[in-house]
């Protein structure tokens, strides 16, 4: 599998990347481990994980699952040096993890370490910072999205606080780099220059949401990525499933995502099968599995460090990963960019 450079940390990931966030509910432990150990046998080397998972759905309950079945196979495997772990400490208003508060040198502190027990290893590869604690135009919160709120100096003073707080822990050796997530170009921006300004840890890479159906990383975002070497590290590649194409003409297959979520977190508007058919009719026309394709596309991507994708079954993982082996001509992607200006940011 090809591999790509992480940021500037001298790292390359395969263009894949395991997402864990389905561990611990509709992943049990031995379908989890499974998919680890065929995921690495694949060229995979890099899983993506948070304190925050699992979700489908998200509860106090089985919070932190995730990290620990992954360290239960660090623990029997004996394969952490084969692997690239990344995970993330949990923004502001989630109330059953440290009572919904922001982030913090304290929360950090605190969700290092529990992370570190769970992933059972004595070092981090990647942590991220989930989302802002300032507003933000994520999770389909772009079309009201409104700035004036944000405190410039409050935002500069949690930065520095970051920042120093990752450091030490850089220097004590249980974290190697940062990135953030659900970030915009601006705050990127500013964390990259605090950390200049300051000498402190570089800002490594971004998780964001990227696929055929959500494109707000093409601009300026992929601006920054280029210039800044700042990676990116896709999630929802296959938009929570619709560019699977199983949740075409009405269909909701029995435990799938839309079964527990009918909105997908407000990604299933018209708009979005609208054009999850065209895209399908795109694969179609050029002899391609739509899942295969959407993959294959987000490799073309020159700011792309990995795209992350969950699967709760072993057979879709195995599906999955024959992506790698997709060329997409240069006809089929004239027809992806015309489907994109036919139906663009359809949610």
């Amino acid at each position: 599998m090809k591999r790509n450079r992480l940021g500037n940390t001298g790292l390359e990931v395969s263009e894949l990347c395991l997402g864990t966030m389905t561990f611990g509910t509709r992943t049990g432990v031995d379908e989890a481990h499974a998919q680890i150990d065929m995921a690495l046998d694949h060229g995979i080397n890099i899983l993506d994980t948070a304190e925050l998972y699992p979700v489908g759905p998200i509860s106090a309950a089985t919070q932190g699952d995730s990290e620990r079945i992954v360290g239960q196979w660090v623990s029997r495997s004996g394969r952490r040096g084969d692997v690239l772990i990344a995970t993330k400490v949990t923004g502001q208003g989630v109330k059953h993890i440290r009572n919904g508060a922001p982030i913090s040198m304290a929360t950090i502190r605190e969700a290092i370490e529990c992370s570190l027990r769970s992933l059972r290893t004595d070092y981090i590869d990647l942590y991220q910072l989930h989302w802002p604690n300032r507003p933000a135009y994520t999770f389909r919160r772009n079309w009201t999205f409104d700035p004036s709120s944000q405190d410039l100096n409050q935002i500069l003073e949690h930065m520095s606080e970051v920042l120093e707080t990752l450091q030490g822990l850089v220097n004590e050796g249980k974290i190697r780099f940062i990135g953030l997530s659900n970030e915009s170009a601006w705050g990127t921006a500013r964390w990259l220059r605090t950390a200049e300004d300051r000498g402190l840890p570089k800002v490594q890479t971004i998780q964001n949401e990227y696929s055929l159906l959500c494109r707000l990383f093409d601009t300026d975002l992929s601006e920054l990525a280029h210039n800044e070497r700042v990676g990116l590290l896709a999630y929802s590649p296959l938009a929570t499933g619709l560019l699977t194409g199983k949740y075409r003409s009405g269909v909701v297959p029995d435990g799938s995502r839309m079964s527990l979520n009918p909105d997908l977190a407000g990604r299933a508007t018209k708009r979005a099968h609208v054009a999850v058919d065209r895209y399908f009719d795109v694969a179609r026309r050029h002899g391609l599995d739509l899942i295969h394709m959407a993959l294959a596309w987000c490799r073309t991507r020159p700011f792309m460090a990995s795209a992350i994708f969950g699967a709760t079954r072993l057979a879709h993982l195995e599906h999955i990963l024959r992506s790698v082996t997709v060329t997409l001509s240069e006809d089929c992607l004239m027809d992806i960019d015309k489907a994109h200006r036919d139906n663009p940011m359809p949610f």
